[in-house]
């Protein structure tokens, strides 16, 4: 198992971190929980993690003088940061100064997941992290990244596989995607699927499960309980009104 410290002076989002962490099934484990940078600082060095979930800003160290901090004394602990999307330009610049990558607040657990497994690929590979290409909004590139997503959304396109495809980290790949859009990855997927939906639901000839499974969902289901969350009414209601 791979251990994890988290430091956030929000406690309820190391609490929300910590229970997506728990249910990725990932073999990662949360040890520890600091409410501040200098915590932090101490619980590492005490503990020996191998990652550090860390808040950008936080009192006591923020989060780029508490990783300055353990990289002037050669600790091995990977940096995954978190911040508002006001302050994700602090965090690209922590990836170059050698951060493993870092999260949008609120965190997504798709997101979160990528980055976890993404480490674990690293970890069995004895690899180094990928090098970010330097890749901006309105870059060529994104949108050839936002064409791909347009083509594949409705197949098991993960946003880890599109990151390690144009050599971008999790996190930066995530901002350019909701810059582009206007919506986070995950809400992007969703809209696309939930509009293809509602107008195969036009067609009477097929039935609710053939839809699910046409717009990407094969857990019928759990393709309702989206349905229902993005439109306030399940699937066959919304047939019956049109």
């Amino acid at each position: 198992m791979y251990k994890i410290v988290i430091a956030d002076d929000e406690v309820w989002v190391g609490v929300g971190i910590k229970k997506m962490i728990g249910r990725s099934g990932l073999p990662f484990e949360v040890i520890a929980e600091a409410p501040n940078g200098i915590r932090a600082y101490e619980q590492v060095k005490e503990l020996g993690p191998e990652l550090l979930i860390s808040d950008i800003r936080m009192p006591g160290l923020n989060g780029i003088e508490l990783m300055k901090k353990l990289v002037e004394e050669e600790n091995p602990v990977k940096v995954i940061f978190i911040s508002g999307y006001a302050q994700f330009e602090y965090a690209q610049e922590a990836c170059r100064m050698g951060a493993f990558d870092y999260l949008l607040k609120p965190v997504e657990e798709e997101s979160l997941n990528a980055i976890l497994e993404r480490f674990c690929r690293l970890r069995e590979n004895q690899a180094q992290p990928v090098v970010e290409t330097e890749i901006g909004a309105g870059d060529p590139r994104i949108r050839k990244i936002i064409s791909e997503i347009n083509l594949r959304y409705t197949q098991k396109l993960s946003l880890g596989e599109l990151a390690d495809r144009y050599g971008l980290s999790i996190g930066h790949l995530s901002t350019l995607i909701k810059k582009e859009t206007g919506m986070s990855y995950s809400e992007y997927i969703t809209g696309k699927r939930m509009e293809d939906a509602k107008r195969l639901l036009q067609k009477e000839e097929l039935s609710l499960e053939e839809i699910s499974d046409m717009v990407g969902y094969h857990d019928y289901f759990y393709f309702t309980k989206v349905f229902k969350k993005y439109t306030g009414i399940s699937p066959s209601v919304y047939r019956k009104k049109r």
